[in-house]
Protein backbone atom coordinates (compact mmCIF):
# COMPACT_ATOMS: atom_id res chain seq x y z
CA UNK A 1 0.00 0.00 0.00
CA UNK A 2 1.63 3.22 -0.81
CA UNK A 3 2.11 6.17 1.97
CA UNK A 4 2.85 9.71 1.94
CA UNK A 5 6.93 9.97 2.37
CA UNK A 6 8.68 13.55 2.81
CA UNK A 7 9.94 14.63 -0.38
CA UNK A 8 12.23 17.64 -1.54
CA UNK A 9 13.73 18.94 -4.97
CA UNK A 10 17.22 20.91 -5.05
CA UNK A 11 19.22 22.47 -7.55
CA UNK A 12 22.73 21.49 -7.28
CA UNK A 13 26.16 23.04 -7.99
CA UNK A 14 24.10 27.06 -8.08
CA UNK A 15 22.85 29.21 -6.05
CA UNK A 16 20.86 30.85 -8.40
CA UNK A 17 17.43 28.57 -8.69
CA UNK A 18 17.27 26.43 -11.76
CA UNK A 19 20.87 26.88 -13.26
CA UNK A 20 22.10 23.99 -11.65
CA UNK A 21 21.54 20.07 -11.57
CA UNK A 22 17.96 19.04 -10.32
CA UNK A 23 17.68 16.10 -7.84
CA UNK A 24 14.63 15.00 -6.73
CA UNK A 25 15.03 12.89 -2.64
CA UNK A 26 12.47 10.80 -1.40
CA UNK A 27 13.60 11.53 2.47
CA UNK A 28 11.69 8.60 3.84
CA UNK A 29 12.80 5.24 1.39
CA UNK A 30 12.76 2.57 3.56
CA UNK A 31 10.26 -0.01 2.47
CA UNK A 32 10.68 0.92 -1.05
CA UNK A 33 11.24 -1.89 -3.92
CA UNK A 34 13.80 -1.50 -5.91
CA UNK A 35 10.83 -1.41 -9.13
CA UNK A 36 9.27 1.57 -7.30
CA UNK A 37 12.35 3.55 -7.05
CA UNK A 38 12.63 2.97 -10.55
CA UNK A 39 9.63 3.82 -11.85
CA UNK A 40 9.28 6.72 -9.34
CA UNK A 41 13.11 7.87 -11.50
CA UNK A 42 11.40 7.24 -14.52
CA UNK A 43 8.47 9.30 -13.07
CA UNK A 44 10.49 12.59 -12.56
CA UNK A 45 12.33 11.67 -15.62
CA UNK A 46 15.48 13.94 -13.80
CA UNK A 47 18.66 12.93 -14.68
CA UNK A 48 18.97 10.94 -10.91
CA UNK A 49 16.72 10.55 -8.31
CA UNK A 50 17.50 9.46 -4.80
CA UNK A 51 16.02 7.18 -1.99
CA UNK A 52 17.52 7.76 1.40
CA UNK A 53 17.77 4.64 3.68
CA UNK A 54 18.93 3.31 7.23
CA UNK A 55 22.57 2.52 7.08
CA UNK A 56 23.89 -0.93 6.96
CA UNK A 57 27.71 0.15 7.91
CA UNK A 58 27.82 1.55 10.97
CA UNK A 59 30.16 4.15 10.51
CA UNK A 60 27.43 5.55 7.83
CA UNK A 61 25.03 7.76 8.79
CA UNK A 62 23.03 6.96 6.10
CA UNK A 63 22.36 4.53 3.22
CA UNK A 64 21.27 6.31 -0.85
CA UNK A 65 20.26 4.44 -3.39
CA UNK A 66 20.72 6.62 -6.86
CA UNK A 67 18.51 6.17 -10.38
CA UNK A 68 18.35 7.53 -13.49
CA UNK A 69 15.78 7.34 -15.83
CA UNK A 70 17.87 4.17 -17.40
CA UNK A 71 18.49 2.59 -13.97
CA UNK A 72 20.57 2.52 -10.60
CA UNK A 73 23.90 3.95 -10.12
CA UNK A 74 26.38 2.80 -8.07
CA UNK A 75 27.81 6.50 -7.31
CA UNK A 76 27.12 9.88 -8.91
CA UNK A 77 28.02 13.59 -7.46
CA UNK A 78 25.39 15.84 -7.48
CA UNK A 79 22.84 13.32 -5.93
CA UNK A 80 25.84 12.59 -3.14
CA UNK A 81 25.52 16.64 -2.29
CA UNK A 82 22.03 17.09 -2.86
CA UNK A 83 21.10 13.87 -0.89
CA UNK A 84 23.19 15.08 1.74
CA UNK A 85 21.93 18.28 1.94
CA UNK A 86 18.25 16.94 2.13
CA UNK A 87 19.50 14.51 4.92
CA UNK A 88 20.48 17.48 6.85
CA UNK A 89 17.79 19.73 6.06
CA UNK A 90 15.07 16.69 7.26
CA UNK A 91 16.83 16.58 10.75
CA UNK A 92 19.97 14.16 9.81
CA UNK A 93 23.08 14.42 12.92
CA UNK A 94 25.85 13.26 11.42
CA UNK A 95 28.03 10.89 13.39
CA UNK A 96 31.21 13.01 13.49
CA UNK A 97 30.09 16.78 13.56
CA UNK A 98 30.73 18.75 10.60
CA UNK A 99 30.69 15.63 8.28
CA UNK A 100 28.42 13.68 6.64
CA UNK A 101 29.10 9.75 5.70
CA UNK A 102 27.52 8.37 2.35
CA UNK A 103 26.65 4.96 1.99
CA UNK A 104 26.38 3.65 -1.52
CA UNK A 105 26.78 1.38 -4.31
CA UNK A 106 30.56 2.10 -4.39
CA UNK A 107 30.81 2.25 -0.73
CA UNK A 108 31.39 5.39 1.67
CA UNK A 109 31.59 8.48 1.02
CA UNK A 110 32.42 11.51 2.85
CA UNK A 111 31.00 14.57 2.61
CA UNK A 112 31.76 17.54 4.37
CA UNK A 113 30.29 21.22 5.48
CA UNK A 114 32.50 24.09 5.15
CA UNK A 115 31.73 27.71 4.85
CA UNK A 116 28.05 26.84 3.84
CA UNK A 117 29.34 24.65 0.78
CA UNK A 118 29.32 20.98 0.38
CA UNK A 119 32.08 19.02 -0.74
CA UNK A 120 32.82 15.39 -1.15
CA UNK A 121 35.84 13.55 -0.99
CA UNK A 122 36.41 12.16 -4.86
CA UNK A 123 36.62 8.12 -4.58
CA UNK A 124 39.72 6.42 -6.07
CA UNK A 125 39.23 5.74 -10.08
CA UNK A 126 38.51 2.19 -10.50
CA UNK A 127 40.17 2.42 -14.02
CA UNK A 128 42.24 5.19 -15.45
CA UNK A 129 44.90 5.54 -18.47
CA UNK A 130 44.23 5.71 -21.74
CA UNK A 131 41.42 4.47 -24.09
CA UNK A 132 43.82 2.21 -26.46
CA UNK A 133 40.55 0.63 -28.17
CA UNK A 134 40.43 1.86 -31.43
CA UNK A 135 36.76 1.23 -32.06
CA UNK A 136 36.20 3.39 -28.87
CA UNK A 137 38.40 6.29 -30.20
CA UNK A 138 36.80 6.14 -33.33
CA UNK A 139 33.63 5.96 -31.66
CA UNK A 140 34.10 9.32 -30.28
CA UNK A 141 35.36 11.14 -32.61
CA UNK A 142 32.81 10.50 -34.72
CA UNK A 143 29.99 10.95 -31.91
CA UNK A 144 32.04 14.27 -31.36
CA UNK A 145 32.48 14.91 -35.24
CA UNK A 146 36.11 16.03 -34.13
CA UNK A 147 39.43 15.00 -36.82
CA UNK A 148 41.69 12.90 -35.24
CA UNK A 149 44.10 16.27 -33.58
CA UNK A 150 41.35 17.62 -32.27
CA UNK A 151 41.29 15.08 -29.25
CA UNK A 152 44.09 15.86 -27.09
CA UNK A 153 43.57 13.12 -24.97
CA UNK A 154 40.82 9.96 -24.46
CA UNK A 155 41.25 8.56 -21.18
CA UNK A 156 39.73 6.55 -18.61
CA UNK A 157 38.31 8.31 -15.34
CA UNK A 158 35.89 6.02 -13.78
CA UNK A 159 34.92 6.19 -10.62
CA UNK A 160 32.18 4.04 -10.75
CA UNK A 161 29.95 5.16 -12.96
CA UNK A 162 32.61 4.39 -16.30
CA UNK A 163 33.50 7.65 -17.24
CA UNK A 164 35.60 8.58 -20.08
CA UNK A 165 37.14 11.67 -20.81
CA UNK A 166 37.89 14.05 -24.02
CA UNK A 167 40.20 16.56 -23.61
CA UNK A 168 39.59 19.30 -26.54
CA UNK A 169 41.49 22.65 -26.96
CA UNK A 170 39.79 24.69 -25.26
CA UNK A 171 36.91 25.86 -23.62
CA UNK A 172 35.67 27.19 -26.68
CA UNK A 173 35.81 23.75 -28.79
CA UNK A 174 33.83 22.13 -26.30
CA UNK A 175 30.80 24.81 -26.04
CA UNK A 176 30.51 24.28 -29.77
CA UNK A 177 30.10 20.38 -30.07
CA UNK A 178 26.78 18.85 -31.28
CA UNK A 179 26.93 15.14 -30.62
CA UNK A 180 25.65 12.41 -32.60
CA UNK A 181 23.77 10.74 -29.40
CA UNK A 182 23.32 7.74 -31.97
CA UNK A 183 26.97 7.24 -32.52
CA UNK A 184 27.49 7.74 -29.04
CA UNK A 185 25.37 5.45 -27.72
CA UNK A 186 26.70 3.21 -24.98
CA UNK A 187 29.13 5.45 -24.10
CA UNK A 188 29.60 7.41 -20.97
CA UNK A 189 31.68 10.32 -22.33
CA UNK A 190 32.58 13.65 -20.63
CA UNK A 191 34.44 16.68 -22.25
CA UNK A 192 36.90 18.99 -20.98
CA UNK A 193 39.08 21.85 -22.47
CA UNK A 194 40.22 24.68 -21.11
CA UNK A 195 39.63 28.56 -20.41
CA UNK A 196 42.23 31.23 -21.06
CA UNK A 197 44.58 32.44 -18.57
CA UNK A 198 42.77 34.91 -15.93
CA UNK A 199 39.42 33.75 -16.26
CA UNK A 200 36.84 32.86 -13.63
CA UNK A 201 36.50 29.54 -14.70
CA UNK A 202 39.63 27.02 -15.68
CA UNK A 203 37.76 24.50 -17.18
CA UNK A 204 34.38 23.98 -19.70
CA UNK A 205 32.96 20.24 -19.10
CA UNK A 206 30.24 18.48 -20.84
CA UNK A 207 29.14 15.15 -19.93
CA UNK A 208 26.91 12.82 -22.40
CA UNK A 209 25.13 9.67 -21.07
CA UNK A 210 22.32 8.30 -23.71
CA UNK A 211 22.03 5.18 -22.57
CA UNK A 212 21.16 6.16 -19.13
CA UNK A 213 18.36 8.38 -20.74
CA UNK A 214 19.94 11.49 -20.34
CA UNK A 215 22.21 12.46 -23.34
CA UNK A 216 23.59 15.38 -21.59
CA UNK A 217 23.45 15.76 -17.78
CA UNK A 218 23.52 19.22 -17.29
CA UNK A 219 26.33 19.22 -14.16
CA UNK A 220 28.10 16.04 -13.15
CA UNK A 221 29.85 15.60 -9.87
CA UNK A 222 31.13 12.18 -10.28
CA UNK A 223 32.95 13.33 -13.78
CA UNK A 224 34.11 16.13 -12.57
CA UNK A 225 35.92 14.63 -9.28
CA UNK A 226 37.21 12.24 -11.88
CA UNK A 227 38.55 14.71 -14.28
CA UNK A 228 39.95 15.93 -11.42
CA UNK A 229 41.98 13.31 -10.25
CA UNK A 230 43.31 13.10 -14.11
CA UNK A 231 43.77 16.63 -14.37
CA UNK A 232 45.64 17.21 -11.20
CA UNK A 233 47.82 14.05 -11.43
CA UNK A 234 48.44 14.61 -14.93
CA UNK A 235 50.14 18.54 -14.10
CA UNK A 236 47.21 20.15 -16.67
CA UNK A 237 45.45 21.80 -13.64
CA UNK A 238 46.11 23.56 -10.15
CA UNK A 239 45.34 22.44 -7.05
CA UNK A 240 42.21 24.25 -6.61
CA UNK A 241 39.80 25.75 -9.44
CA UNK A 242 36.55 26.00 -10.68
CA UNK A 243 34.87 24.37 -13.62
CA UNK A 244 31.83 25.56 -15.36
CA UNK A 245 29.46 23.10 -16.93
CA UNK A 246 25.92 23.18 -18.03
CA UNK A 247 26.10 26.33 -20.64
CA UNK A 248 24.93 24.63 -23.72
CA UNK A 249 21.76 23.45 -22.07
CA UNK A 250 21.05 27.22 -20.31
CA UNK A 251 22.37 26.85 -16.91
CA UNK A 252 25.61 27.68 -15.69
CA UNK A 253 27.12 25.18 -12.89
CA UNK A 254 29.80 25.92 -10.75
CA UNK A 255 32.12 23.22 -9.20
CA UNK A 256 34.75 23.85 -6.67
CA UNK A 257 37.89 21.49 -6.73
CA UNK A 258 40.41 21.84 -4.18
CA UNK A 259 43.06 19.20 -3.20
CA UNK A 260 44.01 19.41 0.25
CA UNK A 261 46.57 16.51 1.18
CA UNK A 262 45.81 12.88 0.07
CA UNK A 263 41.84 14.40 -0.31
CA UNK A 264 40.45 16.45 -3.72
CA UNK A 265 36.85 17.33 -2.37
CA UNK A 266 34.51 18.36 -5.29
CA UNK A 267 32.23 21.26 -3.76
CA UNK A 268 28.99 22.97 -4.77
CA UNK A 269 25.60 25.26 -3.62
CA UNK A 270 22.75 23.23 -3.49
CA UNK A 271 19.53 25.74 -3.55
CA UNK A 272 16.29 23.98 -2.26
CA UNK A 273 13.36 24.60 -4.82
CA UNK A 274 10.36 22.06 -3.63
CA UNK A 275 9.50 20.52 -0.06
CA UNK A 276 6.71 18.35 0.40
CA UNK A 277 5.41 14.86 0.62
CA UNK A 278 5.05 12.21 -2.32
CA UNK A 279 2.71 9.15 -2.49
CA UNK A 280 4.82 5.88 -3.28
Amino acid sequence: MSELRRFVQVDVFTREPLKGNPLAVVVDGAGLGESQMAAFARWTNLSETTFLLPPTDPAADYRVRIFTPGGELPFAGHPTLGSAHAWLASGGDPKQPGEVVQECGIGLVRVRRENGRLAFAAPPLRRSGPVQEPALREQVMQSLHLEADALLDLVWVDNGPGWMAARLASADAVLQLNPDFNVMRGLKLGVVGAYPPGSPQQFEVRAFVPTLGVPEDPVTGSLNAGLALWLQGAGLAPDCYVAAQGAALGRAGRIHVAREGAHCWIGGDVTPLVHGQVRL
